[in-house]
């Protein structure tokens, strides 16, 4: 069975209705991204941060899957298929992917505020949980925190992101601008034989010499057209 990797990012849950940050109205226009996504920002503010995620996963009760998710979970048939997303959103576990490295964190999980990475403080939110508090606390007694990774921490899922591109016999990038590192640097992993493809609307800028198929649609209908194309 092929190992087929998709690299995701926002453009993969847009078609959902999740807000994007970067693009025009995203939500780096609402919050600088230093006050919501930074540990100086969540030290200066805490219940600000708290509320900026508790909005976030309220917006998850309201979004499905769109049908590019349902197909890569429909991929998993053919294929060792392995998600590697900087989505903090949970939608490609709801499209039925069940190997999904989540490079930037997970929306509807906390953790500690002083250990935020210790498995043992790493909890999982019902959905009648995704409201916290100030003075809701982790295991170890501090504040529970968005189990996100901020700008200016260390991603420790890379190198088990590495590990799967490096056998990637087909690799795929969808809905992601590849301006964020180290994600973006995962191109440099990719096998020198393996078949690489781009899901966009919009032109990408990538710098490599590698030769890139480019299907230019949105995540549902590029979905649909890689299944063809790479069909066993």
């Amino acid at each position: 069975m092929k190992s087929l990797v998709i690299l995701s990012g926002a453009g993969m849950s847009a078609e959902s209705g999740i807000k994007t940050f970067r693009d025009t109205g995203g939500l780096w226009e609402e919050y600088p991204v230093e006050q919501v996504a930074t540990p100086e920002g969540y030290a200066k503010d805490p219940a600000l941060v708290t509320r900026f995620y508790n909005e976030r996963r309220e917006q998850l009760n309201t979004v499905k899957p769109n049908r590019g998710h349902e197909i890569l979970g429909e991929l998993e048939k053919e294929f060792k298929v392995t998600v590697i997303t900087q989505n903090v959103d949970n939608l490609h576990e709801r499209g039925g992917s069940t190997h999904v490295i989540h490079l930037h964190g997970e929306l509807t999980k906390v953790t500690s505020s002083r250990d935020p990475y210790n498995p043992a403080y790493i909890k999982e939110l019902r959905p009648d949980e995704y409201d916290v508090k100030i003075g809701d606390l982790a295991a170890d007694g501090t504040q529970l925190r968005p189990f996100i990774v901020w700008f200016g921490e260390p991603v420790p899922k890379i190198e088990e992101a590495i590990k799967a591109v490096e056998k990637a016999d087909i690799f795929v990038i969808i809905g992601t601008s590849m301006n964020v590192y180290p994600a973006a640097g995962l191109l440099n992993y990719v096998p020198r034989n393996a078949q690489i493809y781009l899901i966009d609307p919009h032109p990408v800028a990538i710098n490599t010499t590698r030769h890139i198929n480019v299907i230019a649609k949105g995540a549902s209908e590029g979905m649909a057209e890689l299944a063809k194309l790479i069909q066993p």
